[in-house]
């Protein structure tokens, strides 16, 4: 068990590695009613990311629960469902779906102070500007892109570790009380409710090259040989256990699938190969590129038709009135267009016969439910 002072709380900081300790952790945390936590993971380092740390802070004590020691962290299950505990994190929607995946672990009363930031109107609103500002904090941003899954962790990085969270209740105590002068505290409990439900999508049986950045741009062969180059990339990354983009970088990826070049020599004029990939990897990727040239014209992949709805003069029409509407709103409440209705809301409610109660959420039914019933479309 590594322990350290913490600078900015008098309490022991205890990086927790046996199961003993965690729960008798479980049971202090329990007679709490707020929590403050921060996951760290691996997704910059392996081919499958996992939760590496979880960081959790009462007002008395930080700890750094390691969940790749042999422990059981499902015990922390009955904390976060637990309503009458309420779970503060930053910027969770990431920390939702990662703990759902690993763990099985759905949280209930869900605060997210990134939310609460722009809510508030804050230009700047990441963790690091927020303590920054608030309390003359500042985060070692190299730690962001860290191997978390890597032991022992260094003084750094356990410092580090503990600020993400040592923080947050006194965080949360601010951006509460200014939420409840500006009346939009309801606002972002229901904001952080729908994050506390996100959970990652199955891609599984899906064509690479539509997570690929720039697909809908290309043709249908350079989309075939697009797939032939990452299912190759993808085989080498899982083989490595890094991230595919460490094999092959995007453009690169992306110039071979426009060039297709035949021979090294050709693979020479591509921007990102080196001497050393080409001699590393050519083989593989010629071959990739020979194998999406193959694909016969009738079985070319391509891009999956954008599910948007078609809109009529009038409903264009409407959309723009409502555009302008937004902008007005926004401005008015100090928000970010986006927080106050995206686009598709604003499609949806220029739908003839729309109702807006049945589209909006409570605190835009609150905040401005009634004007959008009556403004003239």
């Amino acid at each position: 068990m590594l322990k350290k002072k913490d600078a900015g709380n008098p309490a022991t900081t205890n990086l927790v590695t046996d199961q003993h300790t965690l729960d008798l952790l479980v049971e202090r945390l329990s007679k709490e009613t707020l929590l403050a936590f921060d996951l760290e993971a691996d997704s910059l380092h392996h081919y499958t990311e996992k939760v590496c740390l979880i960081q959790v802070s009462t007002r008395q004590e930080t700890q750094l629960i390691d969940p790749l020691a042999p422990i059981d962290v499902k015990v922390l299950a009955p904390i976060f469902a637990d309503p009458n505990v309420r779970k503060i994190f930053h910027g969770a929607d990431y920390d939702m779906r990662s703990l759902y995946r690993d763990f099985g672990i759905t949280v209930v009363n869900l605060f997210d102070t990134m939310i609460a930031s722009q809510f508030l109107g804050e230009s700047e609103f990441g963790l690091a500007a927020q303590l920054k500002k608030r309390f003359g904090v500042e985060l070692d941003k190299r730690y962001q892109k860290a191997d978390w899954s890597k032991r022992p962790f260094s003084p750094e990085m356990i410092e580090y570790a503990m600020k993400d969270t040592s923080l947050l209740i006194k965080l949360y105590e601010q951006l509460e009380s200014e939420l409840r002068v500006k009346g939009r505290l309801a606002w972002v409990e229901e904001e952080s409710e729908l994050v506390a439900k996100v959970r990652s999508a199955s891609r599984e049986g899906e064509p690479l090259f539509t997570r690929f950045k720039g697909a809908s741009r290309m043709k249908p062969r350079e989309l075939a040989v697009l797939e032939e180059l990452l299912r190759f990339r993808d085989e080498r990354a899982k083989a490595a256990d890094v991230p595919p983009f460490r094999i092959l970088g995007n453009d690169a990826l992306r110039e071979l699938a426009e060039k297709q070049p035949r021979s090294n020599f050709e693979l020479v004029a591509v921007n990102g190969l080196s001497s050393k990939l080409i001699e590393r990897l050519g083989r593989g990727i010629l071959q990739s590129v020979a194998a999406g040239l193959a694909v016969p014209q009738q079985k070319l992949p391509q891009i999956p038709a954008a599910k948007r709805p078609v809109l009529d003069r009038l409903q264009e029409d409407r959309v723009k009135k409502l555009k302008a509407w937004r902008e007005a709103k926004a401005a008015e409440l100090g928000l970010g267009v986006g927080l106050v209705a995206n686009n598709t809301l604003l499609e949806a409610l220029a739908e003839e016969g729309s109702e807006p109660g049945s589209l909006l959420k409570r605190w835009q039914t609150e905040a401005f439910g009634e004007e959008l019933s009556t403004l003239s479309l």
